[in-house]
């Protein structure tokens, strides 16, 4: 397959948008407004937002440069890991505990999601509601959430979660704590009750992915669900023709035959009506002291790559987070070809044989987003910013190399929603220090 190395004079036109001193952390995905004027962002210290030490959520706005803070977190909290809603001026975000203590602080089982109108900077409303004291709330979480992402028509947000209740390995706990997927249903609020300091309301969330302590060697049973992934901006065709409005793509962790983890493609199918996530299945939704919360009977759980007879198995390269394209035909995730370099690989939500995207000497190096017109992918490539002929596989790069650790970073690589331009980051020096700052590549026409 044909690589094309853009040779534009000067290729596409990148400019810096933030310059003030301290961090600027992009998300994988829902980076932009939906108006496309403005970048959303946290401020982590670390260039790979590792530590989460974050106490602002801002936006800049492209055109001027001007900032807002939409919220500022107090009283010991820290905030960041921000995305922006598909259809309205909403953004939410990972707020940690106010208030810490040795008992709770931040972790990845003791944290929450937050929703803020850019219209109401600081006004912040608890998304996933938590309930810590036995009998436990339907529809109330146990624990912390993680990356929240709005479904493309902004009624439903996903996200990764981990169980508060039984990373206490409480005696008798008979279920691990295991990073699953959930969602919240912006429409349909639950009430908790007051029966542990540390209880709050919000909106109905269920975990929606069934987990395995010990899955059986070459099974489909799955110990991890992560780097989750809306399908379609109106979901996908089903392989019998019938139209599935709300599905979710994400990495699962099954045990190969020869007892190795290998992180494959999963996918599960939502109810077209979020108040039918309350429904019980088996057991119960929040789950009991010594088990786990359990998914609702109205979705349905699929495995769709089976890849651990392959020189180079499973999901690999950079962290990433699955990705559609938007007519939902096609999953996209990163996996090592048979010459072990990282790839784009697609694979239908029906199931089938994945398909290798690009065939580049260069391994693709960051997470990835596709254009609203599903004709490209953004990433970065031997320290380029790129554009992904999604026809062809062929690489187009919108930026000059940069091979140090200047180059663009890894962590986004984010499409506007009109598909006029690509945010990403990149760490600068400046005033004696170096920060992560914000540019913008336009897209060649």
């Amino acid at each position: 397959m044909m690589q094309r190395n853009c040779k534009r004079s000067g290729l596409a036109q990148a400019r810096q948008v933030t310059t003030a001193p301290h961090g600027h952390v992009l998300t994988n995905t829902g980076v932009w407004s939906a108006d496309g004027r403005w970048i959303i962002y946290d401020v982590r210290s670390t260039a790979d937002g590792s530590v989460f030490d974050g106490g602002r959520i801002e936006r800049v706005e492209v055109e001027t440069g001007r900032v807002e803070v939409l919220y500022e977190s107090r009283e010991g909290a820290c905030c960041g890991v921000v995305t922006a809603s598909p259809v309205d001026e909403r953004v939410v975000f990972i707020l940690g505990p106010e208030r810490p203590d040795t008992t709770w602080n931040y972790g990845p089982a003791r944290r929450r999601g937050v929703v803020v109108w850019a219209a109401r900077p600081g006004d912040a409303v608890s998304l996933d509601a938590r309930d810590l004291a036995a009998p436990f709330t339907p529809g109330a979480l146990r624990g912390g959430t993680h990356v929240h992402v709005f479904s493309p028509d902004a009624r439903l947000v996903s996200f990764t979660y981990e169980d508060a209740v039984l990373d206490a390995a409480l005696p008798g706990a008979t279920e691990r704590n295991l990073r699953g997927v959930g969602v919240t249903a912006l429409d349909t609020p639950v009430t908790v009750p007051p029966t542990h300091p540390r209880n709050h309301s919000g909106h109905a969330s269920v975990l929606v992915t069934r987990l395995t302590d010990e899955p059986r060697p070459g099974s489909d049973e799955i110990s991890r669900a992560f780097e989750e992934a809306w399908v379609g901006t109106a979901g996908y065709r089903r392989a019998d023709g019938s139209w599935q409005r709300r599905a979710l793509a994400f990495q699962g962790r099954v045990t190969a035959a020869d007892g190795t983890a290998v992180d494959e493609v999963f996918i599960v199918d939502l109810p077209d009506d979020p108040r039918r996530l309350l429904e019980p299945g088996d057991r119960p939704l929040a789950g009991t002291p010594t088990t786990r919360p359990a998914p609702p009977v109205t979705v349905s759980q699929r495995r769709l790559t089976f890849t651990t007879d392959r020189r180079h198995p499973g999901i690999q390269g950079p962290r990433h987070w699955l990705r559609s394209s938007p007519d939902g035909e096609r999953i996209s995730y990163l996996a090592r070809d048979d010459e072990g370099v990282v790839q784009i690989f697609t694979v239908s939500p029906t199931g089938g044989e994945p398909a290798q995207l690009t065939r580049s000497p260069w391994p693709i190096a960051s997470s990835f987003t596709w254009s609203p017109d599903g004709r490209w992918i953004a990433c970065v490539a031997d320290g380029n910013v790129c554009m992904v002929d999604t026809a062809d596989g062929g690489l187009e790069r919108l930026t000059p190399t940069v091979r140090d650790e200047s180059a663009p970073r890894p962590e986004a690589c984010v499409f506007s929603p009109d598909g006029s331009r690509i945010a990403y980051a990149r760490t600068v020096m400046a005033g004696g220090g170096s920060h992560n700052q914000i540019f913008v590549v336009e897209v060649p026409r």
